[in-house]
Parts: C-alpha cells; structure tokens; sequence
C-alpha cells in the first residue's frame, strides 16, 4: 500500500521545516538555485511555492500560471504569486490545446467523431492534455532559466491515480509526494504568509468543472485514513480507494522496459 500507518501524531511544524530543509539541500546538491513551478490556485501548488520560497528566497522561485482559455479562479493564482512576492508569468495554454484538437481531428472519419464530437474516451484524454501541455510549458521554462521544475502532487492523488502521465507526475523533485491531502492542509496552515482560505480551498481540476472529491467518489478524509489507518471506516469507500490504488500503480512506476535476451520485464 502507499504510504504507511502513522502512530505518532503528525506534527506539521516539523514537518515543514524539515521540506524546507531538504529542498535546500537537495538543490545545492544538484548545482541548482532556481525553482519553476505552475501556480493554479489550489492548495497543493500553494504550499509547495512557499516551501520553495522559504528553502530558496522568493527571488529564485518562478510562479507560472496555465489558464487553458479562460481561469475563472486565476485570481487564487495571483494572490498566491503576491503573497509570496515570488516572479510570476501567465501562459495561456488555450490556443495549443485547440490547435492540438484541431490536428487530431483532421482527417478522421466521421464514425470516429460522429457529428464532429468527442467519443467519451477522447473526452476523457482531452482533460489530460491540458496537465501534459502544462508541463510541456514548464519544461520550456524551466530549462531556459537553469532552473528544476518543482512537483506539487500529494500522496493521496497519487494512491488512487489521480494524476496524469507526462502531465503533473513530471518533475524535478516534488516536496508533497509523501504527504496526505489534510496533511498538505495541516502544513500549509503553519505558514502564515499563505492566505488560509487558499490553503483549505476545496481542490478541482479546473478541467472537468467538478471537484476532485466529486470525480473520485470518494472523499480525501476517507482516502487519509486509509492511507494512514488502514481502513476509511467504511468498507465501500475502502473497497473503492483499493480498486484504484491497484488500477493505477503503471502511473507511480517507471515504463517497464521489455528485455528480449532474458525474457524479463523490468
């Protein structure tokens, strides 16, 4: 399972010190001063810019912000930006998207998109390319300013596979990968630069028009206490996380690599 059960109590002070610590550490190790990462106004980017900021000094993190067309929450995205006094820049990934779309659909047949609309699987990967175009930018970003390219995922998107391949699973390091949606609230929440409102803002995709908990049919608690107790409480929800958390492990491991002179797949 992911995670592991936690007896002592989660001291969230500690905790933050240490990730502020450790991306100190981390990037001096590598030769790296900078930091890049996208901004979208949820509590996951958030904490992690403030890490940052902290470990690095807010004049070496770089706060993008990807609206896809129009963001009807990028305020969020901006107050965040401000509060940290951290170097912002907004790309809009509209017009890639479209223009992505557009190439794909040239020349199909019309069985494939009857009417010139989406069949519900091309639904569902035209969610993803906005992740995927989104870190495709950050890359870009980050390369050009000789800078790593931050991950903001947590561990509870992760356990159940809520997260895109090539999109926001693409990173340099990630402070947050091993910590729990309310334990990424309970960080957040001792950093007092951060507006609170932000850090407990309930997270969407921003994509889909629902809310993460909406999608998973499954609630974030619920998924913590399976994480960290073993069991939500209720044996359908557990039912539900573990059918996730075995359905989406290609997405927390490397491809497998096919060797043709052993046999083996590693």
């Amino acid at each position: 399972m992911e995670g592991y059960e936690r007896t002592a109590p989660f001291e969230a002070e500690k905790v933050r010190d240490r990730l502020v610590e450790m991306i100190r550490e981390h990037t001096a190790r590598c030769g790296i001063s900078r930091v890049v990462l996208g901004v979208s106004g949820g509590k996951d980017s958030t904490v992690a810019a403030a890490l940052c900021a902290r470990a690095l000094g807010p004049e070496n993190v770089w706060g993008i912000m990807l609206p896809d067309g129009v963001q009807a929450d990028i305020s969020d995205s901006r107050e965040v930006c401000r509060s940290l006094g951290i170097n912002t820049r907004t790309v809009n990934i509209g017009a890639m998207h479209e223009t992505l779309k557009a190439a794909v659909r040239e020349g199909l047949p019309e069985d494939i998109f009857p009417g010139g609309e989406a069949i519900a699987a091309e639904r569902e990967s035209n969610i993803n390319v906005g992740p995927r175009l989104r870190m495709t930018t950050l890359r870009y970003i980050a390369q050009a300013l000789g800078a790593f390219l931050c991950g903001t995922g947590n561990l509870s998107e992760r356990t159940v596979g809520y997260c895109t391949k090539d999109g926001d699973t693409s990173c340099d390091f990630n402070p947050l990968g091993h910590l729990t949606s309310k334990e990424v609230v309970a960080v957040g929440l001792t950093l007092a630069e951060l507006p609170a409102h932000l850090v407990e803002k309930a997270p969407s995709d921003g994509l889909s028009g629902k809310t993460d908990e909406e999608r998973l049919g499954v609630t974030y608690q619920q998924i913590h206490d399976w994480i960290r107790k073993g069991t939500s409480g209720d044996a359908a929800a557990d039912a539900a996380i573990r059918k996730k958390w075995l359905s989406s492990a290609h997405k927390r491991r490397l491809p497998p690599i096919l060797d043709p002179f052993t046999g083996e797949i590693v």
